[in-house]
């Protein structure tokens, strides 16, 4: 009976840390909007663990340079750029001012922003760039301000701001070479802020990708799957953790953006995508092909049927990928040996 009693003191307990838990979280959040900036960030996760970044060849880029950029006082971000494989030979063993000359050569360039958690080494992404380095492009990326060894705190403005400085490096550099940009998961709200920004001013980039995109940020983090379990359980769901995210300032509201975006524009999303769901980037399309923006510019929804299984980040490995790409950007004439 002690034994009994003991037990289910114990398990009375635990449910009434479990309870106070449940009841104190979403106040804790809704107090501290800065907690729910670093769950859409995830900043400070970093996998792979243990890579160097400075030494892109370590992840199989052995025609890739890190360089370091500076796009405000007291920010530095981390950028790799791996040249198209047709100058892999002549990449090798050289210096910076190579690499940086080696954008005018008549070969296009894709400046690739990913998405949250890890680091412009993650695996899915660094075998997208070999993929895209096969086909022919340069490849441009980088780590945003607070992500991997990018000096800086992370804010949607700063992301954006970090994009922007990229881009303008890179066509300082590129002459009339076309400039992709190309935007994963939550780099997609960081594309469109980037791309709706250079329309303004009258330098869009010669195309947008936007993978596994979304259409603004509070719709994706309701659509989450943490987050659809939430909701049928957690009265005021939306109070205690979406609007925080908009206190917070993060809005990264694809579906406003391309309302204002006029360049040919491509999305890709797989059907079984468990983090972004396929609904909302077919939702996106919707938006992008009826607006007037886009009225002069190619826009094309390509689905990735479920049971090739790629899920939120192997597109890559689609063997169509190549075609599309060809297809949708023209074909380049960039197939020139140095």
């Amino acid at each position: 009976l002690y034994r009994r009693y003991g037990l289910w003191f114990r398990l009375r307990k635990l449910l009434l840390w479990l309870l106070g838990m449940y009841i104190a979280i979403p106040f804790l959040v809704k107090l501290c909007p800065a907690i729910q900036a670093k769950l859409v960030f995830l900043n400070f996760v970093r996998v792979p663990y243990f890579i160097d970044l400075k030494r892109p060849q370590d992840q199989g880029l052995n025609h890739t340079c890190n360089y370091y950029l500076q796009p405000e006082e007291d920010v530095t971000i981390g950028v790799w750029h791996t040249v198209p494989a047709a100058l892999w030979k002549n990449a090798r063993g050289k210096d910076q001012l190579w690499f940086e000359e080696a954008l005018g050569s008549s070969h296009p360039v894709i400046l690739y922003l990913h998405g949250n958690a890890g680091t412009r080494g993650g695996d899915h992404r660094v075998e997208l760039y070999k993929v895209l380095s096969s086909l022919g492009y340069h490849v441009v990326t980088f780590d945003y301000r607070g992500w991997g060894d990018s000096i800086g705190s992370p804010s949607e403005r700063g992301m954006t701001y970090d994009a922007l400085h990229v881009f303008d490096w890179i066509k300082a550099r590129s002459g009339d070479n076309p400039v992709y940009i190309w935007g994963h998961s939550l780099g997609t709200g960081v594309a469109t802020n980037l791309v709706r920004r250079l329309c303004e001013r009258e330098t869009p980039p010669d195309a947008l990708i936007l993978e596994s995109p979304f259409t603004n940020i509070r719709e994706e983090a309701r659509s989450h799957p943490f987050s659809v379990a939430s909701t049928q359980y957690f009265p005021g769901f939306d109070w205690f953790f979406l609007d925080p995210i908009t206190t917070s300032g993060i809005k990264f509201a694809n579906d406003e953006n391309v309302k204002y975006i006029s360049c040919s524009l491509l999305i890709l999303h797989a059907e079984d995508d468990p983090v972004v769901p396929f609904h909302l980037g077919k939702k996106l399309y919707n938006i992008a092909a009826t607006s007037r923006s886009f009225r002069d510019y190619k826009v094309q929804f390509v689905p990735f049927h479920t049971d090739l299984g790629y899920r939120h980040k192997y597109i890559y490995r689609s063997p169509e990928l190549p075609r599309i790409l060809r297809e949708f950007l023209g074909k380049s004439e960039h197939e020139h040996h140095h």
